[in-house]
């Protein structure tokens, strides 16, 4: 399926959704259905402070993240996509579930405010080209133009 054709099956779904929760839910639900040789995807979002793991769909996750910590935690201080081909490679890297081999962070902006994170693990090295990276900002973008 191609990017454009994903996306608006993706607004086609999450355009009626009756609160924050069962967007975010169904969008992890929805990534987690379209994107292959994944292991884990969902959001972390800002609390003013820290991000604390909202809806996902994977293992059990880590419940709160410091800004600056981890791939999560700087790409929502750096508010910009962070694309990590060898997670073991980055310092400081948050192992949540040691079978994580590669990540992509897409900061989520509302207003110009940090709203949280679209967080996507991978089993494989090396896993999120430019083609998927591009999607999943793509996919970022068209939710907050719903939100």
């Amino acid at each position: 399926m191609k990017k454009d054709e994903m996306l608006q099956l993706a607004k086609n779904l999450l355009y009626k959704q009756p609160n924050m929760a069962s967007f975010l839910a169904n969008a992890a639900a929805f990534l987690n259905e379209v994107l292959d040789d994944i292991n884990w995807v969902g959001f972390y979002l800002y609390d003013g402070k820290n991000l604390t793991v909202g809806p996902f769909q994977g293992k059990v996750a880590c419940a709160l993240i410091e800004l600056g910590a981890g791939v999560c935690g700087t790409a929502a201080l750096k508010q910009e996509t962070i694309v990590v081909k060898d997670v073991h490679a980055f310092d400081g890297h948050i192992a949540c579930d040691a079978n994580s081999q590669s990540e992509v962070v897409v900061p989520i902006i509302v207003n110009g405010m940090l709203f949280g994170v679209l967080d996507v693990d991978s089993p494989t090295i090396d896993r999120f080209d430019l083609k998927t990276v591009s999607f999943l900002e793509a996919f970022v973008a068209l939710m907050i133009s719903l939100i």
